[in-house]
């Protein structure tokens, strides 16, 4: 019988954004006795999802939208005291330590406006029930917003984007994980260098992994500019999309677009399409698992996100011949139990992505979040792909690209599966990021030595923190094929099902 015990810890009138408080959350996570550990603003929706997650006590369903809940699973007393102890030295150096000049973290926008006058950009990290109301004040300000926060009405979201058009801002978001505006990264980022690709992208992940590939073909990025997940739909109309695209139409320094979301709305699909044919830029239009849509002359439609890349580029982007043979041997040595593919991500669009390749090869393939001629869980399923950032892992938990703790258990699963004959797993870098992905998994791995194949894509930059050929390196050292994209280690898991 389990002993593990909850405590709560109630900071009054205490605020702190929330990738900040996910960063925290992963650290504590990680303190000896530690099962789980979460730290959220005690707003209704908060406290909902720490009550789910089995991490709030009396103390914690006590707080207000005005104080941060402090929530541990730990193996005794002892332990939980340790990690709120620990919880406190984190609060107390929030900004990272340094100089009280450096250490200053403004509580109000005219705050954070007095401490930069010359900000045009507001990054909104609130509870989502307060993110419109932030979102509109910043926008009358003058400022353009990414609103990071998720769990905004989409009634919100529209109003807010239609008065951002009437004021000549961008509004990005909401659920926008990832830009890069004038060189400067905003949320989770990669290290990519300045060129003439702008990009306009609903998907956080997917933004990342073709900014990524292009600065590794020696191309870099203009502007890169998040729109949010519904921005393409027909309650939403691509205001944002649209937006984006007459910026960088107008940027002398963007010379190619780069567009990537899932398939919109045909409604919303004209409007788009109808403004990529005013412009003279060419444009490479990626929605995974779209075929066959109307496409103007100076626009090509591509399905992967490899290929939108590699469009630019010039040159395919594919794994090396040695590669595809070393993994074939590697299958042909597999027991014959080994049939099925499994795979685990921490990027949504990298989870649908390697299920379209999937499927392209004619397999059958399930997921918790699956695309157009996937299966949802549950089934006799032969392949089976997880988006592990989905809200089913991540309710009261940081999300995997911070702690990769939360691969750790599924990743024990599968390798402890006699029918598993691959394993997919992708690592995200870049600012926001875990500092050593690679490790995490490398933890895992060292605990299983007759294991599946293990097929990895790296997201990253050799000028990121964790740096791409460091994590690379790790992996490979561990028995870990490495592919260049996400799609070519799905193809390479097809292939290690195919030889057998």
């Amino acid at each position: 019988m389990s002993t593990s015990i909850v405590v709560n810890r109630v900071r009054r009138g205490f605020y702190l954004d929330s990738v900040a408080l996910m960063r925290h959350s992963r650290r504590l996570s990680e303190q000896s006795g530690v099962a789980e550990a979460s730290m959220m603003v005690g707003t209704p929706s908060n406290l909902k999802i720490l009550e789910e997650a089995g991490l709030l006590d009396d103390s914690g369903r006590a707080a207000t939208p005005e104080d941060l809940v402090v929530a541990v699973i730990a193996d005794d007393e002892k332990a939980a005291e340790n990690a709120l102890a620990h919880a406190e030295d984190l609060l107390a150096n929030r900004a990272g330590g340094g100089s009280a000049a450096a250490s200053y973290r403004p509580r109000s926008l005219d705050g954070a406006l007095d401490a930069l006058p010359g900000a045009n950009v507001a990054v909104v990290s609130v509870p989502g029930e307060y993110a419109a109301e932030t979102a509109r004040k910043a926008m009358r300000r003058g400022l353009h917003v990414l609103i990071f926060s998720d769990n905004v009405p989409v009634a919100d979201e529209v109003a807010l984007k239609r008065e951002a058009r009437q004021r000549g801002l961008l509004m990005m978001g909401p659920d926008c994980g990832t830009a890069i505006l004038n060189g400067v990264p905003l949320a989770f980022a990669n290290a990519v260098p300045a060129g003439d690709v702008g990009i306009v992208a609903a998907s956080g992940t997917g933004l990342q992994e073709v900014s990524c590939l292009l600065a590794q073909g020696g191309r870099g990025i203009s502007q890169a500019i998040g729109t949010g997940g519904r921005d393409l739909k027909a309650e939403v109309g691509g205001i944002t999309t649209l937006a984006a695209i007459n910026l960088l139409d107008a940027d002398p320094a963007t010379q190619r677009i780069v567009l990537i979301s899932k398939p919109p709305s045909a409604e919303v699909l004209a409007r788009v399409v109808g403004r990529i044919a005013e412009s003279l830029k060419p444009f490479t239009v990626c929605f995974p698992g779209a075929r066959e849509l109307p496409m103007p002359a100076n626009a090509r439609l591509v399905g992967l996100l490899a290929d939108a890349a590699a469009d630019v580029l010039g040159r395919p982007i594919r794994a090396s011949g040695k590669l595809e043979a070393a993994v074939a041997d590697a299958a042909r040595g597999l027991r014959a139990a080994r049939t099925r593919i499994r795979g685990l991500f921490a990027g949504g669009t990298l989870c649908a992505e390697a299920q379209a390749v999937l499927l392209g090869r004619g397999l059958a393939v399930a997921s918790n979040v699956p695309v157009p001629g996937a299966s949802p869980l549950g089934g006799s399923e032969s392949h089976a792909l997880i988006d592990l950032g989905d809200d089913e892992f991540t309710k009261g938990r940081p999300h995997p690209m911070i702690d990769p703790g939360v691969r750790a258990a599924p990743l024990e699963r599968v390798l402890s599966d006699p029918e598993t004959a691959a394993v997919l797993i992708d690592l995200v870098l870049g600012w926001g990021a875990h500092a050593d992905p690679a490790g995490a998994i490398r933890a895992v791995l060292e605990r299983h030595t007759e294991r599946p194949l293990i097929l990895a894509s790296v997201v990253g930059t050799d000028d990121d923190p964790q740096s791409l050929e460091g994590q690379i390196e790790i992996l490979e050292n561990c028995g870990v094929f490495v592919a260049p994209t996400t799609a070519e280690a799905a193809r390479l898991a097809a292939l290690a099902i195919e030889v057998r």
